[in-house]
């Protein structure tokens, strides 16, 4: 053989593919699936309702520990929703298996939901948004105004949120394009990013385009599961000006508190940045002009907006046909701002499958009994059978805000909770609770992931700018969670029992 073999034939160690820590989340998953399956039916649990709480807590528990890609739990739970559920007695005929085409059809039930339909179209003017670059403009304009005070730039930086909100329905768009900005403005001003200036500005946005995710109802995606399952179970919807109409005062005060806690506990070290104002108007200045396709996205946005709020008082358009319309519009040769290549590449689609199929699992525990079963459950583990609808929400909305410290996603705590906060509820319906409406005052607690970054996806775009350390996170955060919870209950005893929410 000749002596010229190349040097990597001559390496005789076989390869070896580095070594993989043991997934213990999905084991704990596999394990809690496996455990809840071999157990004794309880009494009044059909044989189908025991087999989606398995699913269920395997679901919680991949979701809380992100064992895996959210999107890649979602397939897995839809596969086993067709394969458990379909090999299950059908609910009221034990002697009849589902059968596996049924229950694939439940799996994807999540799909045909108008909700869903919205939260995709909206994603889709989100990234309308991020490819023409209208967000950022938006975001300097404000702060171009602002001036170079310290605290009239953390204002700033709310009042973009707050605009963004109505114009940009993903919290984690919102902050993609916000927070870069806000380190460009550290910058550009010189502060270190280990400075306390950086980290008053990166936590105020990031903790406004939070609190703003209560406000407005296409904001976030939570709001849409919930949405879906109000629609899908109570056959009841509320419109985009009813919900901005109730909790829009809240994300007001709510905004305020946010000034005046992060200002104090996270003081800047100067009162006024030198040139702050010169440097985002030259900022500003090299954006360049509104082109035309900025100009078409923001006239069609406007009227979105317009047309959200004045659903069912002008017009009989709901919401979800009115943003398809409007993306259309977007997607048109010639006049539309974006191709379909160009949306494509922008869209996350791991966000959609997530959504569809955590609705798909929430109606899957309500039509097997599941749901009712836990509920009734509760009511005892809780106490809640005398309690009125003010202790509803102080007991289960304290509940909330712990268990979303688990949670990484307000998409999947909605998926999780939502179905089983309205059986709870109905099991409670003696005329003295309104279902929808402590539903729908429950959902704002879900939006509560002030207290880790890890909490929502828009804390981990903030954490990964290396300007806070966690602990200052977690000291301001638990400030506005209280905060939030006590005014969540001054909410429910005034102005929203007034609307009839409560």
């Amino acid at each position: 053989m000749s002596d010229k073999t190349p040097a990597a034939n001559k390496d005789k160690t076989p390869f070896r593919a580095p070594a993989k820590a043991l997934n213990f989340g999905l084991i704990a998953a596999i394990a809690a699936f496996v455990v809840i399956m071999l157990l004794p039916t309880p009494e009044g649990l059909p044989i189908a309702g025991q087999r989606m709480l398995a699913i269920f807590m395997f679901a919680v528990i991949i979701w809380v520990t992100e064992a895996v890609d959210f999107a890649v739990s979602a397939i897995l739970i839809a596969a086993m929703i067709a394969v458990t559920l379909g090999l299950s007695p059908a609910v009221g005929d034990s002697d009849t298996l589902l059968g596996t085409s049924k229950a694939l059809g439940t799996a994807i039930t999540g799909f045909s939901s108008r909700a869903l339909i919205l939260v995709a179209s909206a994603l889709l003017l989100s990234a309308a948004m991020t490819l023409t670059g209208l967000d950022r403009r938006i975001a300097m304009m404000v702060l171009s105004k602002v001036g170079a005070k310290v605290s009239h730039i953390v204002i700033g930086s709310i009042v973009v949120a707050t605009l963004l909100a109505f114009l940009v329905p993903s919290a984690t768009a919102r902050a993609a394009a916000v927070i870069p900005i806000m380190m460009g403005i550290v910058a550009t001003f010189g502060a270190g990013k280990q400075s306390r200036f950086a980290g008053l500005l990166i936590m105020t946005t990031v903790q406004a385009v939070s609190i703003w995710n209560v406000g407005i109802k296409t904001a976030a995606a939570q709001n849409m599961v919930a949405v879906g399952f109000l629609q899908r179970i109570l056959g009841v919807e509320i419109t985009w000006l009813d919900w901005f109409i109730a909790a829009a005062p809240f994300s007001l005060l709510m905004s305020v508190a946010l000034y005046f806690v992060m200002m104090r506990m996270m003081p800047p070290e100067h009162d006024t940045v030198p040139g702050g104002r010169e440097s985002v108007a030259a900022a500003l200045k090299e954006i360049g002009p509104m082109t035309g396709a900025e100009k078409r996205l923001l006239v069609v946005s406007l009227l979105l907006v317009f047309c959200w709020a004045t659903e069912g008082v002008l017009h009989h358009f709901d919401s979800a046909t009115l943003t398809v319309l409007a993306v259309t519009f977007l997607l048109l040769p010639g006049v539309g701002v974006m191709n379909w290549k160009q949306a494509n590449a922008k869209f996350p689609w791991g966000t959609i499958v997530l959504f569809g199929v955590g609705i798909s699992l929430g109606s899957a525990l309500l039509s097997t009994g599941a749901a009712s079963w836990l509920a009734k459950s509760a009511v005892d583990i809780f106490g809640l059978s005398g309690f009125g609808t003010l202790g509803i929400v102080a007991v289960l909305g304290g509940f909330l805000i712990v268990i979303h410290l688990g949670f990484a996603s307000a998409t999947a705590l909605a998926s999780s909770m939502i179905p089983i906060i309205i059986a709870v509820l109905q099991q409670m319906d003696n005329g003295s609770v309104n279902v929808f409406g402590t539903t729908i005052l429950l959902q704002f607690v879900v939006s509560f992931g002030f207290i880790l970054p890890v909490n929502s996806p828009q804390g981990m775009v903030a954490h990964g700018t290396d300007t806070f350390a966690v602990k200052d996170f977690v000291r301001t955060g638990l400030v506005l969670t209280v905060i939030a919870y006590g005014l969540t209950l001054v909410f429910t005893a005034t102005y929203w029992k007034w609307l009839g929410l409560a």
